[in-house]
């Protein structure tokens, strides 16, 4: 098993698992500024805002923290059924998010484990929006994903929950 096989370490990631910072370096190359400047808030987990333009990398410089602590509990065997993380995404912006900032990056860091070697336990997500169906939320008590994405309509709702990701609320 080779763990150690990784790319040079990029600016800003050197808190990353390796496979994670080598598939961000592969994806993406350098960080961007919002990500560099976020980053170090977000792992003294403070609650951080950061503003900048759509594109930046914003959502990801918060779920790819989220997925490194995962990594690490998956390839160490410590990584239980139950939900970890909680993400709160504005409606419109959920099917992309998801994709882009969560199923993709997972499943290209859980091929580069398997090219190297590495047994790492899947890590599960779910959506849960007001018209999830009641036997999905059943099979989501069943097997709770890791990361759980969700979207309340009613502001009181969503207040009495803190996520460990909030995008955009409107």
């Amino acid at each position: 098993m080779n763990t150690e096989t990784s790319l040079p370490i990029s600016a800003g990631l050197e808190w990353a698992h390796p496979l994670v910072r080598d598939w961000f370096v592969s994806r993406f190359g350098t960080p961007t500024e919002p990500q560099q400047e976020g980053w170090p808030h977000i792992l003294a987990r403070k609650t951080t805002l950061i503003s900048a333009p759509t594109g930046s990398g914003k959502t990801l410089a918060a779920f790819l923290i989220c997925i490194a602590r995962l990594v690490r509990k998956a390839l160490s065997g410590e990584l239980t059924d139950r939900t970890e993380v909680l993400y709160v995404s504005p409606l419109k912006a959920l099917n992309n998010d998801i994709q882009k900032n969560l199923e993709i990056p997972l499943g290209e860091i859980l091929q580069l484990a398997g090219q190297r070697g590495m047994l790492m336990l899947e890590i599960r997500t779910a959506v849960r929006t007001d018209d999830t169906l009641a036997h999905e939320r059943r099979a989501m008590l069943a097997r709770p994903p890791h990361i759980l994405v969700i979207r309340f309509q009613r502001e009181k709702q969503r207040a009495r929950h803190r996520p460990d990701v909030e995008d955009r609320v409107p």
